[in-house]
């Protein structure tokens, strides 16, 4: 019997799969980026100044984003030749087990230096792991979507980038209410040791996915790659390259509105913990209900014009979201969270995991899509707390600066996605399932 024909799966419940899984890593994931926000630089960077403090904090922050290329290329080289669902169960434990470590560790007041090494550690395996899971999610959402739903489909698993911030940011919430001597000295921990039971039902749903039918039809056919991440960048270097810079708007904005907003507008600003938080899971759950609906759009008309038109609509939204944040309210900070994150991001968002992953085909799917976004992240995610605390601070305290590196990043990703070209174009017959692909691009 062939792979293929073992168990089958349907979208609706791999889809299920894909969300409670990238949701369980992504929260694990973003608890860190609000830690790092609003608490590390005091727990294990507290010799040095406010601003300095921070620096480091967000240091570690982007540790982990530096470890995600090298995830994405180990779990896309295993993934493209053993299968997706065995990388997807492995980058959840993993990401399980140093989330749940980082909540155990000492602080520098407890065995010093070692302290802030140790988070590092933990970081770099929780980049790692992160690393894998994405590409893993998308590629086996979109293998399993129906024909013509590639783009509804493949929005699943990135919803769980938007919950899992969602989860982590309550969670913090909820903790806000405690005594600041209570939360420094044991519950900000809480949110890292409760992710071993999360993971335990991620795992749960997981195992109990079949594998995706395209890698099922490549093993079947003998059509799988024997060294995935060497014909991606010998055979798809262009797509790889436009990938990148496609993504690098996407990620500023993400984690200017997900992590840098929660220490500019608490220390620069005066606003209180609490509100930041509340408006930030607000924009992220309106980005959650958002992603879906540009989805279809994308499944109707086209990926590349839904992408370029939310990138438009991103650069558009850059100055005013900090003239609004300006007025230090924290209701108008909310809707301009609700409209800039949520509908603006949300439509770039819900589209890009379909609009990506068919710029490669199915035998190097995984390691394409994971190098890319990846590689993207490294250099534009993970330091953008670190480019945005620098700029501001370049710019005496004033965000200018800053968002005019915003516009750049949102117009070069645009052009990119403009000249970006799906590799099924050039090679119709797609081994990825056997049959002529519909592009929708």
């Amino acid at each position: 019997m062939s792979l293929a024909r073992k168990r089958p799966t349907t979208p609706g419940r791999v889809a299920l799969a894909t969300l409670v899984g990238s949701t369980v890593e992504w929260y694990d994931f973003f608890i860190y980026g609000t830690a790092a926000a609003l608490i590390f630089n005091k727990l294990f960077f507290p010799e040095f100044s406010t601003v300095a403090g921070t620096l480091l904090s967000f240091a570690t922050f982007a540790v982990g984003w530096l470890a995600r290329p090298l995830g994405g290329i180990i779990a896309g080289h295993f993934g493209d030749r053993m299968g997706r669902k065995k990388m997807l169960v492995f980058t959840l434990l993993l990401m399980g087990f140093a989330t749940a470590l980082i909540g155990a560790l000492p602080t520098y007041e407890s065995i010093g230096v070692l302290a802030p090494i140790l988070l590092v550690t933990l970081r770099i395996l929780q980049g790692f792991a992160v690393g894998g899971e994405y590409g893993g999610g998308v590629v086996m959402a979109v293998e399993h979507a129906p024909d013509g739903k590639r783009g509804l489909w493949g929005c699943w698993p990135q919803m769980g980038v938007p919950l899992g911030l969602i989860l982590g940011t309550l969670v913090f919430l909820l903790l806000n209410q405690l005594p600041d001597d209570a939360f420094l000295s044991w519950g900000w921990r809480i949110p890292f040791l409760s992710s071993i039971a999360l993971v335990l039902i991620g795992m749960f749903i997981r195992l109990n996915v079949t594998e995706s039918p395209a890698f099922a039809d490549n093993v079947d056919s003998g059509n799988v790659a024997k060294m995935p991440i060497v014909e991606v960048v010998r055979v798809y270097p262009r797509q790889v390259v436009l990938l990148v810079l496609a993504h690098m708007g996407p990620n500023t904005f993400f984690y200017t509105f997900a992590t840098f907003v929660l220490s500019y507008a608490t220390t620069t600003l005066g606003f209180d913990r609490q509100t930041v938080l509340i408006a930030v899971a607000v924009g992220a759950a309106v980005e959650v209900i958002a992603m879906p609906y540009f989805a279809i759009l994308s499944d109707r008309v086209g990926r590349r014009p839904v992408y370029i038109a939310g990138l438009m609509a991103l650069g558009i939204t850059a100055a005013p979201f900090f003239l609004v944040l300006d007025q230090e309210n924290g209701v108008l900070l909310t809707v301009a969270l609700a409209i800039a994150f949520g509908l603006a991001h949300g439509s770039v968002y819900g589209t890009q995991p379909s609009f990506f992953a068919e710029l490669f085909p199915a035998r190097v799917r995984y390691s394409g899509l994971s190098l890319g976004v990846q590689v993207a992240g490294a250099l534009f995610g993970g330091p953008l707390p670190i480019i945005a605390t620098a700029l501001v601070a370049a710019g005496d305290d004033r965000p200018w600066i800053f968002v005019g590196y915003m516009m750049a990043t949102a117009a070069i990703s645009a052009v990119a996605a403009y000249l970006a070209q799906p590799a099924a174009a050039a090679v119709p017959d797609d081994p990825a399932d056997g049959r002529r692909e519909r592009i929708s691009l």
